[in-house]
């Protein structure tokens, strides 16, 4: 009896070991789901709409499990990764279209990325706009180049600062004592009060299904991914969709205590919060310094991880569609620009992270669809082709972005908005 027990022990260490071996490329895209596009879009719909657009993240999260366990098979299947494969499948004149599409979107994100970085600078530290700018710039290199050594090693940095943001986002809601009643009941009934609510949710789901992070993803399970067998491939895939997951599941519970605690804290005040500022200085006296702080560190931890992965994921773009190169330190410094030219130019930070994330949400479509094309080609796929239920839901999700896209646009333009 001993014996069995030592030998079920041993079989669940040594899957623990394996499962263990296949951790890090998700978590480095889940990244891009807690980064301060994140924490502009969803502090603004809890001081707003309160536990309203709960439901927005839950919906939108469980769309970014689908999506990016179709990019990590994309890749796991072909060995290259999506803008590669892009590359193959579809004429120069569309390529050039994806490159534009996707160059736009990643700077859209990175500058996101960066504005965080520089804000957590300027609130933790005092450190003045322009110097943090320059410092953020530097440590964004710093963990790129670390790719240098290896993917395992930023993978291992990034979870770190994944734990910092969690362990963070659990001290506010600790302090925030939310109604967690109204929490589970917003959580899986949807509502969209009006206009505004249409922008905040579309600025949500393109904080949360980000479309730089297709690309990327399907380029980061490369680095496990060379000399693999059939079978070996598909024990690949089976726990790259376990890593997915975890890292998803991670940053919806993340996602979903920014709005939950903003609700708690702002909305029930009659607090509308407009910047990320006013958000870290009305913590203090409302929940304490402990809590100002924690929001902090948080919102550095995610502007450091999110802007090297947004540095990342521009590379693979703009490597993959078109002959057409541009030496890697001058990428990421194209990427990072229009952060820091919003940042020096005074535009409130809080405007341009809601407006640069509900941009993304139109550059979705653009990397779903031809996702869905090439993962349906059987001859491109062979095993892993789609079965005809994910074909269903990967068109009837890019529908429900694009429709969501048109909705916004006219309530825009009508003036409703």
């Amino acid at each position: 009896m001993h014996k069995v027990r030592t030998n079920s022990s041993l079989n669940i260490i040594k899957r623990f070991k394996q499962l263990l071996k296949f951790l890090g490329p998700a978590f480095i895209v889940s990244v891009a789901y807690v980064d301060p596009g994140n924490f502009a879009a969803n502090i603004t719909g809890g001081s707003i709409f309160n536990y309203g657009l709960v439901w927005v993240i839950l919906w939108s999260n469980i769309m970014a499990i689908f999506l990016q366990v179709m990019s990590a098979k994309l890749g796991i299947a072909t060995g290259k990764n999506l803008p590669q494969m892009c590359k193959e499948v579809f004429s120069k004149r569309v390529n050039w279209l994806f490159y534009i599409v996707a160059a736009i979107a990643a700077m859209a994100t990175t500058m996101a990325e960066f504005i965080g970085a520089v804000l957590g600078f300027y609130l933790l530290f005092g450190i003045p706009l322009g110097y943090s700018v320059v410092l953020t710039a530097v440590v964004t290199f710093v963990i790129t180049y670390l790719q240098k050594y290896g993917q395992r090693v930023v993978e291992i940095v990034i979870t770190l600062l994944i734990a910092v943001i969690c362990g963070a986002y659990t001290i506010e809601l600790f302090l925030a004592k939310p109604d967690w009643t109204q929490v589970a009941l917003h959580t899986l009934v949807p509502s969209l009060p009006n206009g505004q609510a249409v922008l905040i949710a579309v600025s949500m789901l393109g904080a949360t299904v980000m479309p730089h992070v297709i690309y990327l993803h399907s380029q980061l399970v490369q680095s496990r991914n060379e000399g693999m067998t059939l079978q070996e491939k598909k024990r690949h895939f089976f726990m790259e969709k376990i890593d997915v997951v975890i890292a998803m599941n991670i940053a919806f519970i993340v996602n979903a205590a920014m709005v939950v605690i903003s609700a708690s804290v702002f909305f029930s005040r009659g607090m509308v919060v407009d910047s990320i500022e006013v958000a870290h200085r009305s913590l203090e006296p409302l929940l304490g310094s402990l809590s100002s702080g924690a929001f902090a560190v948080a919102l550095l931890a995610s502007g450091f991880s999110s802007s090297s992965v947004g540095a990342m994921a521009g590379e693979t773009v703009m490597d993959g569609f078109v002959d057409f190169k541009i030496p890697i330190n001058l990428r990421r410094i194209i990427t990072m620009l229009p952060g820091a030219i919003v940042i020096l130019a005074g535009v409130n930070p809080m405007k341009a992270l809601v407006i640069s994330q509900a941009s993304l949400s139109f550059a979705l479509p653009a990397a779903i669809i031809p996702m869905i094309i090439i993962t349906s080609n059987k001859k491109l796929m062979g095993e892993f082709v789609n079965k005809s239920w994910i074909k269903v839901v990967g068109w009837a999700i890019a529908s429900t972005i694009i429709a969501l896209n048109v909705v916004l646009l006219y309530l825009t333009f009508t003036g409703n908005v």
